[in-house]
């Protein structure tokens, strides 16, 4: 295929509806009761620290988030990054939740290991991405196939959209793949933290087969 050029944790989102590694993960299955709160909280990395770090895997992993606002969501989504072996999660300066003390609380530590870069034009970066030969693949309603039928191995970013409204068009665009999560229920969508994880966790599986 070729490129194409809120509170809680149950926001509802638009990444999956439809009908149809750096390292070895290191699992956290139990909670763990640490006050991160007297710890003063990480700053977000530099753009320029996502490129080194592309350099340090074969087969990167990454994980685009395209304005998830909500606290809760991303200390959830940062404790799955580190357990699926995720290279950098990467998100816009602007209108998106930041590294604070409830993130870090949420993510049980999480916030401090994985690698976590704000940038100032997510498009751009995207394209930066692309030319360094990541292919991304982005959830939403336009996707054309399932996540199941997506190949996810070599150098891949996820890309995630916002509670809510999904991806940007402009986020949308810049993927080279759009897919869906099939949802056989009644309920037309996950929440961003839940999406995550399946699509974490698919390349995971795939990887391991690999």
């Amino acid at each position: 295929m070729r490129r194409k050029g809120r509170e809680g944790e149950a926001r509802e989102n638009k990444h999956v509806r439809g009908n149809d590694s750096r390292s070895s993960g290191r699992g956290r299955s139990r909670g763990s009761s640490s006050d991160y709160s007297s710890v003063k909280p990480k700053k977000a990395r530099p753009e320029e620290d996502l490129y080194e770090i592309l350099t340090e895997h074969e087969a990167p992993l990454l994980l685009i988030l395209d304005c998830v606002q909500d606290p809760h969501n991303l200390g959830a989504i940062l404790r799955t990054a580190d357990g699926a072996g995720v290279a950098a999660v990467v998100a816009p300066r602007d209108k998106s939740a930041s590294i604070t003390d409830t993130v870090r609380r949420i993510s049980v530590g999480a916030a401090d290991s994985v690698p976590f870069i704000q940038v100032t034009n997510l498009a751009r970066t995207m394209r930066k991405l692309q030319d360094e030969g990541v292919w991304l693949v982005g959830t939403s309603d336009a996707g054309t196939g399932t996540l199941y039928e997506t190949k996810l191995t070599g150098p891949v970013g996820i890309v995630m959209g916002a509670e809510g409204d999904g991806m940007r068009r402009l986020t949308e665009e810049s993927c080279d793949f759009l897919i869906k999560i099939p949802m056989a229920g009644s309920v037309e969508c996950l929440n961003v933290s839940v999406a995550t994880a399946v699509c974490l966790y698919e390349a995971v599986r795939q990887r391991g087969l690999a």
